[in-house]
């Protein structure tokens, strides 16, 4: 934003719009599609807006596998937005009884990347199962058709991706983005129109009597049939009226 972190100060008005801002950014890295995003500061409001946007779009469906770095409030928003309340059975033991908690939905497996740093390079990854057992993570990542371990590689290849299209996330330089709304209105044109506009090398398909056709996100998807023009995108009704 306008100002750095590092010169923002608590009790002066505005600031709290400024400083370091994230993407939080909910990605299929089968189909290399960016099913929702939310940014702004790396708060837990902002965490479960977006697992809520996601439970949304897909459906309400439990994922094979949900993944992401340790950021804390991503199990108490994944939990809120999957789990299922249960009652505590009575201990028998004096005093007012203990209400409903909330568990996992069965099926419901989340695991974390933990990063070991040395001198600031990733000298090891761990995987950290965090609902579902050891061994079902180890079956869901059997069956996954783009990776064999836990890794957070695909959102990082799509940062640098975004960096590429959006100027205003360039690591320092003088496009920084120094308004907050456009920056927010920036992030989600480039988010959603890379999904249908940007074909991805490592999508194309090849053809024995024609060669390879290349495909966008949204295609592998099966959200459409064609790479759309910008044209197209930015043109079509956003509701559609029946």
């Amino acid at each position: 934003m306008r100002k750095k972190r590092k010169h923002c100060e608590d009790d002066v008005p505005g600031d709290n719009r400024q400083g370091d801002n994230w993407d939080h950014l909910a990605y299929d890295p089968q189909h290399r599609l960016v099913v929702g995003v939310v940014p702004g500061k790396r708060t837990a409001k902002n965490v479960e807006k977006l697992v809520a946007d996601f439970k949304k779009r897909t459906g309400g469906h439990i994922m094979n596998l949900i993944t992401s770095d340790e950021y804390k409030p991503y199990k108490r928003a994944i939990l809120k937005a999957y789990g299922e309340n249960t009652k505590v059975a009575h201990t028998g033991k004096r005093g007012r009884p203990k209400g409903s908690r909330r568990v996992p939905a069965k099926g419901l497996i989340y695991a974390t990347v933990h990063k070991t740093r040395r001198k600031g390079r990733v000298v090891k990854i761990d995987l950290r199962t965090v609902f579902g057992g050891k061994a079902q993570v180890e079956a869901a990542i059997e069956t996954s058709a783009v990776s064999n371990t836990i890794n957070t590689a695909f959102v990082e290849r799509h940062n640098g991706t975004d960096r590429n299209r959006n100027a205003r996330k360039v690591r320092k330089s003088y496009c920084f983005s120094k308004d907050r709304d456009i920056h927010n209105a920036m992030t989600y044109f480039t988010m959603y129109s890379y999904n249908f506009c940007w074909p991805v090398r490592t999508l194309r398909l090849q053809n024995p009597d024609d060669g390879w056709h290349s495909r966008t996100p949204a295609m592998a998807a099966g959200l459409t049939d064609h790479i759309w023009s910008l044209r197209e995108w930015l043109t079509y009704p956003a509701v559609q009226l029946t």
